[in-house]
């Protein structure tokens, strides 16, 4: 029986964008959209570095 070797090193999750209904329109100091747009940046800077220790990954 084999058993199955954890991925100690997964690939980074893109993180969800924000629903329409999830901003209020009000001018928030920090806006949904604000921390979707931070959050979205870090993973591309976490899949970029991902790729580059696997670069045979789709």
């Amino acid at each position: 029986m084999t058993q199955a070797v954890p991925d100690n090193d997964p690939r980074p999750v893109e993180p969800e964008p924000p629903l329409p209904s999830d901003c209020c329109n009000s001018g928030c100091p920090i806006c949904v959209h604000d921390l979707y747009a931070e959050q979205l940046q870090h993973y591309r800077e976490q899949l970029a570095a991902w790729r580059m220790r696997h670069p045979d990954a789709a």
